[in-house]
């Protein structure tokens, strides 16, 4: 009985019995911590994936997404808001022409909505809203002749005689139409420039003065262009063989039919058509645009000159974006690198070009 007593405790259970009382609940502790472990990791996962659906990118888009839509239905709007009027009273043309401009101003609004946007947008998307943009401006145009016609039409503000660099870029829009601009000859939008030359060497210094103005580069062969100082729109066409070099334009540029030359611009928005192999040194807000275009490389702006930080900060492009290297080019659907553009490698940029020291040339300016 003693040796009995002595393999027993209090409670009266063996110590045996108390041991594999123990163990099972020391295995069931384990099982719970082990399933809390596994809990935790499936809710830590599901996180993730949350996550990866509300990222900065992916509600950027549809930001974006978003809020060109509700501009495109209130300019839908406002236009048939024009309508109603005429068709309510045909003599109110005063109120209606102050209409339509508020609509071009608001289109004008879209297009530097996408102009802001479009570093990390598709370019599905680009494409799809700048050809809604133009649209827009055809049903505009459409509008204002069916209902005020006069002499031009343009999308431009003239609200302010001094106006911002965003303003200014606003007004750039026929960088869009470039079919139309080369079925008409850039030539024939009177601008100042250089035209019909070969073998020269073309200066101009913008002045203040002149810094709401647009120039064209028309017709040159085997030329080198300086242009000193800011100025609104810069037109390019039909040059082989050609440097250009240029300060900061406050709205857009636009490049065709191309062949063999540099380039070397600042501007907030760039389109190219029809460029053969040719190098582009740029600063630009927007991602470049190309079309129709084989054998081109690109790199950042390059170009020195006294008082260019002064113009740079004016015009709104102080800011070096690298947008130089994020080229959209609108004939390459397929998610891969298009083979008709590509950056320069570092060993192989120009020298940077200090143009401080040219006098003006004035061409047929």
């Amino acid at each position: 009985m003693e040796d009995d007593d002595e393999l027993q405790k209090p409670n009266g259970l063996p110590v045996e019995t108390l041991d594999m009382i123990a163990q099972k609940k020391h295995a069931a502790m384990l099982e719970r911590l082990s399933n809390n472990h596994q809990s935790r990791l499936q809710q830590s996962a599901a996180r993730r994936t949350a996550a990866d659906f509300s990222s900065p990118s992916f509600e950027s888009v549809q930001s974006f997404l978003s809020l060109f839509s509700d501009a495109k239905r209130s300019v839908e709007a406002d236009l048939h808001r024009c309508r109603a009027i005429a068709a309510a009273d045909p003599n109110a043309k005063s109120q209606i022409k102050l209409e339509l401009d508020k609509v071009s101003a608001s289109i004008s609004d879209l297009e530097k909505i996408v102009s802001e946007h479009s570093y990390f947008l598709p370019p599905y998307e680009v494409r799809s809203s700048l050809k809604t943009i133009e649209e827009l401006k055809e049903m505009v145009e459409s509008a204002n002749a069916e209902i005020a016609p006069r002499k031009k039409f343009t999308f431009k503000s003239k609200a302010s005689s001094k106006k911002e660099p965003a303003a200014l870029a606003k007004e750039s829009e026929q960088f869009i139409t470039v079919s139309n601009a080369a079925s008409q000859n850039i030539s024939l939008l009177d601008s100042p420039g250089f035209r019909n030359k070969q073998g020269e060497i073309l200066i101009k210094r913008f002045r203040v003065s002149e810094s709401e103005g647009d120039f064209s580069i028309v017709d040159l062969d085997s030329c080198d262009v300086y242009l000193k100082g800011r100025f609104r729109a810069l037109f390019i066409h039909r040059l082989r063989n050609c440097r250009i070099f240029t300060g900061p334009v406050l709205g857009s540029i636009l490049i065709e039919d191309v062949n063999n030359c540099l380039f070397m611009l600042a501007s907030h928005q760039i389109r190219i058509h029809q460029a053969r192999e040719c190098d582009f040194y740029l600063r630009v807000r927007s991602r470049p645009i190309i079309e129709d275009c084989r054998g081109l490389r690109f790199a950042p702006y390059r170009l020195l000159y006294e008082g260019i930080d002064k113009d740079l900060s004016d015009s709104g492009l102080e800011e070096e974006t690298r947008n130089w290297a994020n080229v959209d080019d609108f004939r390459w659907l397929r998610a891969v690198q298009s083979p008709n553009w590509c950056l320069i490698p570092e060993e192989e940029f120009v020298d940077v070009r200090n143009i401080s020291e040219l006098e003006e040339k004035s061409g047929d300016t």
